[in-house]
Parts: C-alpha cells; sequence; structure tokens
C-alpha cells in the first residue's frame, strides 16, 4: 500500500476497493464540473463503475503500468490522482488528476502534483511526467505552469467530450529540470 504524504493537512493513498463508494460519492457530488472536461465522468454512474476502475488501477499497479491514489485533506477524500502510461523503456509517465468541487481552489491539486512528481522522480526513477488537459480547461492548466512544466504542445482532435473532438495540451517536465521540494 502506497502513502505519500503531501503537506500537514494533505496525503495520498492507494486507493482500495474499501474506497469505491467515497470515490463515487466525491465524483457524484462534482459532477457538473468535472463533466465539462473529462469524458470519463458521464460513464461512472454508480459505485460500481468506480469499484472497476480500482480493480483495473490495482492490476495495473501489480504490473508497474499506472497507478491510482485518492487524494486525502484533513482526512476526507477530496479526489484521485493517477500515474498512468507508464513506458519503462523511454523513463516516462503522465499524471492525471481531479478534485471534488468543495475541494477546489485550496491548493490541493497543485501541492498533490508535486509531491507525486518528487516520488516519481526520486523512488521510481522516471526521466519525465506529462501533464494533458483539454485545452479549454484553463484552471487544470495552471498546475502545471506553477509547477515549472513546458508546453509542449497541442494534440489536435485528440479526445472526444460529449461527442465533439477536442484538442489536448501536452506539459512536460523532466527530472533535470525538477525543483526537489
Amino acid at each position: 500500500m502506497l502513502d505519500i504524504p503531501v503537506n500537514e493537512d494533505t496525503y495520498l493513498r492507494q486507493l482500495t476497493l474499501q474506497d469505491a463508494p467515497l470515490v463515487y460519492k466525491q465524483l457524484d457530488a462534482s459532477r457538473k464540473n468535472l463533466r465539462k472536461y473529462l469524458p470519463w465522468v458521464d460513464y461512472n454512474t454508480n459505485e460500481e463503475h468506480s469499484a472497476r476502475f480500482i480493480q483495473m488501477m490495482q492490476r495495473k499497479a501489480e504490473e508497474q503500468e499506472a497507478i491510482a491514489l485518492g487524494i486525502w485533506y484533513q482526512h476526507h477524500l477530496c479526489g484521485v490522482m493517477d500515474l498512468h502510461g507508464w513506458d519503462h523503456q523511454v523513463q516516462k509517465a503522465e499524471i492525471g488528476y481531479w478534485v471534488g468541487e468543495a475541494y477546489q481552489g485550496k491548493g490541493i491539486a497543485t501541492a498533490a502534483c508535486q509531491a507525486l512528481i518528487t516520488y516519481a522522480f526520486k523512488k521510481l526513477r522516471l526521466n519525465k511526467i506529462e501533464i494533458r488537459f483539454v485545452l479549454q480547461n484553463e484552471r487544470s492548466g495552471q498546475i502545471p505552469i506553477k509547477l515549472g512544466f513546458t508546453r509542449e504542445g497541442i494534440l489536435r482532435h485528440n479526445a472526444k467530450l460529449h461527442g465533439q473532438f477536442v484538442d489536448m495540451v501536452v506539459m512536460g517536465v523532466l527530472r533535470q529540470d525538477w525543483k526537489f521540494y
């Protein structure tokens, strides 16, 4: 079981099946806000869907392909962060994240990203971390900017959101450029 301290109020903990009701509850409470930019939100409509996601990510963690972590703020699950697309040869992975609406604007996602990136560079010996987000999601795009990522480009029509193709921004940071906190 992986635990990563973030700060005195926040920590990351690998998700277990027991977390599925909490994940779904937080997602459902923020559904209207999150679905603007995250296409998978419409497909997670009950606790069983959250449980299947956790089971899939547990299998991927065993294969060292991905890992899903709950973001815990003041002992409440407030969101989910994952490390996925793990390429062992190139030593890179991508981070995805979401925070429930009631917890947004507190710097939680930025601090959690910072902790996971440091862990990925120090413990997993990755060389590069990427963050991708829908071009219109300016709020999410501020996180990699604050953390010193470089904008690497735009992937045109790289995802579908509510039946429409959308462009994705790719930002990356290299271990050599990371400020270890």
